[in-house]
């Protein structure tokens, strides 16, 4: 197993380490193209904006890197979003354009009978079949969450949840998958999910 945390500088780096520290894997954290390239599993972690989180892709040379990559790629809560055709987080109105390995876009989500934005909480989700999800089916597991945008429950979507409106809780599209909620806060059931990701095979 050699697994990389990409350092977007823009991420919550830590708690996803002990995460997977927990499951006996000790990632490599790296902003290297050779080191991610060279890694069997791969996960994107990110906090904060997406217009943020492209600009320090752009500035560490690793969207060309990342769109390149076979293995299997994980995307956590602004991770999930960067893997994208685009998100409409800006204030001119301009998409901005993400890295397009997922062939979806992400919204705001809807304001609606005064629940409050960003979505923060646990939540039950509707899970699929997918390998991320195994061992979860048939259960609706509670995720933790903490967003304000997100995707369509749209085809690419391999899980759903709703809050104010019906969302892409976790999306996939060949080797990339990301989960818009936080496993490495969401207890057993997040474990799980990151335990399914590494058994992913190349």
């Amino acid at each position: 197993m050699n697994l990389v945390i990409v350092n977007t500088r823009c991420a919550n780096l830590a708690s996803v380490d002990f995460a997977f520290k927990r499951l006996g894997v000790t990632p490599v954290i790296s902003a290297d193209p050779a080191v991610i390239r060279a890694a069997s599993h791969v996960v994107l972690p990110g906090v904060g904006t997406a217009s943020a989180a492209m600009r320090a892709l752009q500035q560490l040379e690793l969207v060309e890197v990342l769109r390149s990559l076979t293995q299997p790629v994980l995307g956590i809560c602004l991770g999930m979003q960067m893997l994208a055709r685009s998100s409409n987080e800006q204030r001119n109105g301009a998409p901005l354009p993400c890295l397009g390995v997922i062939d979806t876009k992400i919204e705001r989500l809807v304001n609606k009978d005064n629940m409050p934005l960003p979505h923060m909480g646990w939540n039950a989700t509707q899970v699929s079949d997918h390998p991320l999800f195994n061992g979860l089916q048939g259960t609706q597991p509670y995720f933790y969450y903490v967003h304000t945008y997100a995707a369509p429950a749209d085809a690419c979507s391999i899980a759903e949840c709703e809050y104010t409106q019906p969302f892409a809780a976790a999306i996939a599209q060949n080797n990339f998958m990301g989960v818009q909620f936080h496993p490495e806060r969401s207890g057993a059931v997040g474990a799980k999910v990151l335990q399914n990701f590494l058994e992913i095979a190349c």
